[in-house]
């Protein structure tokens, strides 16, 4: 018998696009342009957030 699972809740403040790389406007070393990762303070960089009721629930 076949059984569906449920598509996780896509983040709504980063529309699933939860980590950026934003330039710091120096180089390294070696000429490349230095960067750091930011992530969605909401989904804390996985793209997705559980339902209301498996957060309260500790699930």
């Amino acid at each position: 018998m076949h059984q569906t699972t449920q598509a996780p809740r896509i983040c709504r403040d980063c529309d699933g696009f939860a980590t950026a790389t934003i330039t710091t406007g120096l180089r390294t070393a070696d000429g490349t342009r230095d960067t750091i990762p930011v992530h969605c303070r909401t989904c804390r960089g996985a793209g997705h957030t559980t339902p209301a009721a498996l957060a309260r629930a500790g699930k």
